[in-house]
């Protein structure tokens, strides 16, 4: 009976976290919320975004991502020109710090997703895996949304 009961709680649990994707980890040590991507046509670009916490005292950094919903797929920052237009620089790695968290938003850092195989609509989920300097990599499944505050659907490749 014990078994069972157990058996039961821990699918729960199983279902309740998959249910939710607010959470994700590898292992106990780096942990994902709040993880989505924005709404992009095919042959176009696409972005997630998501926060990453590194409970270890291990300092970390995401050195990478790879996903089969793009050509290909890398870290970009988006910041300001003094000119007032955006620009997205490729980055070779995104600090991790031991205890800390980084962000990873619409403006800021992101995971480019470059040529998209797909069409990502609202609703639909796509597999990105990131990589880690010190910790295996990490396979999420990613909710796709549309932008919120971009009057529409987000799916014209703008604003990473």
């Amino acid at each position: 009976m014990k078994k069972i009961l157990l058996m039961l709680i821990l699918a729960a649990l199983l279902l309740t976290s998959c249910a939710s994707n607010e959470m994700q980890m590898v292992g106990r040590d780096i942990e994902v919320q709040k993880a989505w991507a924005r709404s992009a046509l095919q042959g176009g670009n696409g972005a997630a975004y998501m926060i990453l916490q590194n409970r270890s005292n291990e300092d970390d950094s995401i050195i990478g991502a790879s996903s089969s919903a793009a050509e290909a797929v890398e870290i970009h920052l988006s910041q300001m020109k003094a000119d007032g237009t955006m620009e997205m620089i490729r980055q070779e790695s995104i600090p991790l710090p031991a205890g800390g968290e980084v962000e990873l938003k619409p403006g800021s850092y992101h995971v480019m997703l470059i040529g998209l195989k797909q069409d990502l609509k609202a609703g639909d989920e796509i597999s990105v895996t990131l990589h880690f300097k010190n910790h295996p990599g990490m396979i999420l499944s990613i909710p796709v949304k549309d932008a919120e505050g971009m009057g529409g659907s987000g799916m014209d490749g703008h604003m990473p």
